[in-house]
C-alpha cells in the first residue's frame, strides 16, 4: 500500500465497515474489504487492459454511481489522475475541456451514448479509448466494456511512490471568461481537507452522508466523502437528488450529515415530509455552493434543525470554515472560524488586512489549497500569491474571528449551486444573427438563487424575437447556464472607459 491506496489503507483497518450503500441497487451494503477489491479489479483493468500509466488523464462521464467512485480511489492506486466530466455540459463545452486536461481513456454511462458521438465527430481532441459502463450501451461496437474488469485479480496493483503534491483529480471550474479550467487536487490537498474537516466539524466511523451532489463538483468529492473515507464513515450513493431520497435516506439509511444547495434546501422544505420532522436528526445539515436566503435558515430553525451556512471553492478544500452549533443563531449568515490547519484572512486592494467588520477580499492559505491549474501556470500565479489563494470573494472577519461572505468580486453569478461566467454566456448571444450587442445580469430567483436575464440590442432590421435567441443559446449552453429572460433595449450603457456599465444595466434591468 501507498499513499495514494485509500482504499487498501482503509480496508486494512476496518475491512467489515460498511462504506457504501448504493442505491442504485437497491440500497445495497458494501465493505471497505469488498469496494476495495472492486478498486483493485479495476486499477488492473486500466493499467493492463487500457494501458493507462501514472500521470494518465481517466475521464468519467456519468452520473453519481458506484463506478465513479471505483475510477477515481483505482487512479489513486495507479497514480492516474481522476478526471470528472460536468454531464449538464453540451458537446462544445466538454470538448473544449478534453481538449485542455488530454484524457487517455473517457468511461461513459448510461445515457451518453449520444454524447459521446457528438464529442467523436465535433471536438479537437479524443481519448484514445472509450469505455461503456454496466447498463450503457456502447456508443460503437469496438468501445470497451466496464465489465471486463470482473475478470481481473483483486490483488493489489504494484506499489507506487507517489509524492503528495502529485494531481488525483482534475477538477473542473471556470474564469470570468469562461474558458474552462481544470483545478489540480493533490495528494495533499484532499488529504488536508479531510483531516481539517473530520477535526473540525468531528465526523467519526459513525456518520453517515448522503453522496447525492455531482461527483464533478468538489462537493461531491471532498465535503463528506473523502473525509468519510479516511474517518472509516459510510456514503449513501444516489444517482441525483430527489427530495423523497433524502427523507428516506435520513430515516431508514441512518444519515446523520447532509450537504446541498440552498436549491435543495429550498426544494426539502416545500415536500409534504418535512413537516414530519425527519431532517431533525441530522447531525449535520449544511448549505453551500451559493448565498443561502436568511428566510430559509429560519424555515429550518423553526423544526428544530441547526441549518447553517459553508463556504468553500474548487481551489480551496471545500471545507474552510465551522460555526459552533451554539452560535447557528446568534451569528445568522456567518460562516463561521477557520479549520484547524486553515489561514484566513480579509485584505484591502494593496492586500493589507482590514481592520474587523470592514469588508474586503478572502484570502486563505494551507495545505488544502489546490496544486495549480492544470497546465496554466500564469493562471495559477494570478490566483496564489505569496502562498496565499485569492478567492476574489469578499467578506468581513468580526472581532470574534467569525467571517461572513459579502458577495462576490468575480464576474460570475450563481445559478442553483453552478457557476455562469457572463462573458461565455455574451459571447454566445453575440453569435445569433439578430444581436448586435447583448449583456448578461443575473437577477434573483426563487428556487435557483439567481438566474440569467440577457439584455440585447437587435441589429438593424431584426425583429425581436426573445424564444430565437433563447433556441440559439440552448444548442450551445448547458441548460443552467442559459437565460431564463430576455429584454430589448436600444443600446447598452457605457463606462467613460467605454466598456458596458454593468452597474447602470442591474438598476434599469436587475
Amino acid at each position: 500500500m501507498h499513499l495514494g491506496d485509500w482504499l487498501g489503507r482503509r480496508a486494512a483497518l476496518t475491512p467489515d465497515k460498511v462504506a457504501l450503500l448504493d442505491n442504485g441497487a437497491g440500497g445495497r451494503p458494501l465493505t471497505y474489504r469488498a469496494w476495495d477489491h472492486t478498486a483493485n479489479r479495476t486499477a488492473h483493468f486500466l493499467r493492463e487492459r487500457l494501458g493507462v500509466r501514472r500521470g494518465d488523464r481517466v475521464a468519467a462521464l456519468a452520473m453519481n454511481d458506484v463506478v465513479m467512485l471505483d475510477l477515481w480511489f483505482a487512479c489513486g492506486k495507479l497514480g492516474a489522475i481522476f478526471t470528472p466530466l460536468n454531464y449538464r455540459l453540451t458537446p462544445g463545452e466538454l470538448g473544449q475541456y478534453l481538449a485542455a486536461t488530454t484524457p487517455e481513456v473517457l468511461v461513459y454511462g448510461p445515457a451518453f451514448a449520444a454524447t459521446i458521438e457528438a464529442l467523436r465527430r465535433e471536438a479537437s481532441f479524443v481519448p484514445r479509448v472509450f469505455v461503456a459502463t454496466h447498463g450503457a450501451s456502447r456508443a460503437r461496437g469496438d468501445d470497451v466494456d466496464l465489465g471486463e474488469r470482473d475478470a481481473a485479480t483483486d490483488r493489489p496493483p504494484p506499489a507506487l511512490h507517489i509524492g503528495w503534491d502529485e494531481p488525483w483529480v482534475l477538477c473542473g471550474t471556470g474564469g470570468t471568461t469562461g474558458t474552462p479550467k481544470a483545478a489540480m487536487l493533490t495528494y495533499r490537498s484532499i488529504t488536508a481537507n479531510a483531516v481539517n474537516t473530520i477535526s473540525s466539524w468531528g465526523l467519526s466511523s459513525s456518520d453517515v452522508a448522503l453522496l447525492n451532489a455531482p461527483l464533478f463538483h468538489t462537493g461531491g468529492l471532498n465535503v463528506f466523502t473523502a473525509p468519510l473515507v479516511l474517518a472509516g464513515g459510510t456514503s449513501v450513493v444516489c444517482r441525483a437528488f430527489d427530495p423523497d431520497e433524502v427523507y428516506t435516506g435520513v430515516r431508514d439509511q441512518g444519515v446523520t450529515v447532509f450537504f446541498g444547495v440552498p436549491t435543495m434546501f429550498l426544494a426539502l422544505s416545500q415536500h409534504r415530509r418535512f413537516a414530519e420532522g425527519e431532517l431533525g436528526s441530522l447531525r449535520i445539515c449544511i448549505s453551500g455552493g451559493a448565498p443561502c436566503p436568511e428566510p430559509l435558515f429560519h424555515t429550518y430553525w423553526e423544526r428544530g434543525i441547526d441549518l447553517k451556512t459553508g463556504y468553500g471553492l474548487t481551489e480551496a478544500g471545500p471545507n474552510n470554515f465551522w460555526l459552533p452549533p451554539a452560535d447557528v443563531r446568534r451569528k445568522v449568515g456567518s460562516v463561521g472560524a477557520p479549520l484547524f490547519f486553515v489561514e484566513a484572512r480579509v485584505v484591502d486592494a494593496a492586500r493589507e488586512p482590514v481592520r474587523p467588520g470592514e469588508v474586503g477580499e478572502l484570502e486563505v492559505r494551507g495545505p488544502h489549497v489546490f496544486g495549480g491549474y492544470w497546465g496554466r501556470p500564469e493562471e495559477t500565479a494570478k490566483v496564489v500569491v505569496d502562498g496565499w489563494l485569492r478567492t476574489g470573494d469578499l467578506a468581513r472577519c468580526d472581532d470574534e474571528g467569525h467571517f461572513y461572505i459579502a458577495g462576490r468580486s468575480k464576474d460570475l453569478l450563481i445559478s442553483g449551486g453552478e457557476n455562469v461566467y457572463p462573458a461565455e454566456v455574451e459571447a454566445v448571444l453575440a453569435g445569433h444573427p439578430s444581436v448586435a450587442e447583448a449583456a448578461l445580469l443575473g437577477v434573483p430567483h426563487e428556487k435557483w438563487g439567481q438566474v440569467g436575464r440577457a439584455i440585447v440590442v437587435l441589429a438593424p432590421g431584426a425583429p425581436p424575437d426573445a424564444e430565437s435567441i433563447l433556441a440559439h443559446c440552448r444548442a450551445r449552453l448547458a441548460k443552467y447556464k442559459v437565460p431564463q429572460s430576455v429584454v430589448f433595449v436600444d443600446a447598452l450603457p457605457r463606462t467613460g472607459a467605454g466598456k458596458i456599465d454593468k452597474k447602470a444595466l442591474e438598476k434599469q434591468h436587475g
